[in-house]
């Protein structure tokens, strides 16, 4: 049976409640860990869906070269396969800034320092006609968690949300490849383990750990009411029973062959 296939980049951010939103929706999923020695596949035939997790690593590489991980420089080239090919993919965090970089965007340390715990993103104007974000609201509730971020998008992507503070929270390349700068799968627990692995950050920007959980925990649920629906949208997009996935006087073509196949 065809499954979408997932990419998780770091044990701490597993698909956790996006995976039951997905599965939920009649979405068969495969995850792979290349984090744990799993290899990618070199193409996506037979796949409904490429999703990519966050994690811990930087999509940028070293200052020597070095890749933010071993796996990142394939995991690219997938990415670049998955929008050529047009297969539905959905990039989380990491994911994101991944399909950023794999298309020439760029990828950086904040310039204003990381984003942690919830809060609101806004929508722009392209989302009305997106097959995704046209059913999400103008100021829906996300979970940030991040050090870096998107400072210039690719090219050929359409910016769907932003905020003030990081410009490129949400954007799509051609019709059917999104990237996500926040989270919408984390559950309390998670937030809480990360709060412990990054309590010396936390105290290094004032944060106060159990004010984070806090408010995390106070948010779930206005997340889920926003972002449930979308993973649902996502995953029949995938089934090929989503009746309006299509973009209005969206152009598709072949281009930039050097960039994958």
């Amino acid at each position: 049976m065809a499954t979408a296939l997932v990419i998780e980049n770091d044990p701490s951010d597993d698909l956790r409640r996006l995976g039951d939103w997905l599965t939920e929706a009649g979405l068969e999923l495969t995850v792979l860990r290349p984090h744990a020695g799993d290899g990618l596949p070199e193409t996506l035939d037979g796949c409904l869906a490429l999703i990519v997790l966050g994690g811990d690593q930087s999509a940028y590489p070293a200052p020597d070269g070095t890749p933010g991980a071993p796996w990142f420089p394939a995991l690219e080239g997938l990415l670049r396969k998955a929008v050529r090919h047009r297969v539905p993919t959905l990039g989380v965090c990491l994911g994101g800034q991944l399909l950023a970089t794999a298309h020439g965007g760029l990828v950086e340390r904040a310039p204003s320092g990381p984003e942690i715990g919830p809060g609101l993103v806004g929508k722009r104007d392209a989302a009305d006609s997106d097959p995704l974000f046209k059913w999400v609201p103008l100021l829906p509730d996300v979970l940030q968690w991040h050090r870096d971020e998107i400072t210039e998008l690719p090219l050929n992507a359409t910016l769907l949300a932003a905020s003030s503070r990081c410009p490129n929270q949400a954007f799509r390349i051609g019709d059917r490849a999104w990237g996500l700068q926040f989270h919408i799968e984390c559950d309390a627990d998670m937030i809480a383990d990360w709060v412990r692995a990054d309590s010396d950050v936390l105290a290094e920007l004032g944060y106060d750990p159990e004010a984070v959980v806090l408010a995390t925990a106070g948010a779930l649920a206005d997340v889920e009411e926003v972002w449930q629906p979308f993973a649902v949208r996502f995953a029949s997009l995938a089934l090929g029973t989503l009746p309006d996935a299509d973009i209005p006087n969206q152009v598709f073509g072949r281009t930039l062959p050097l960039l994958g196949q």
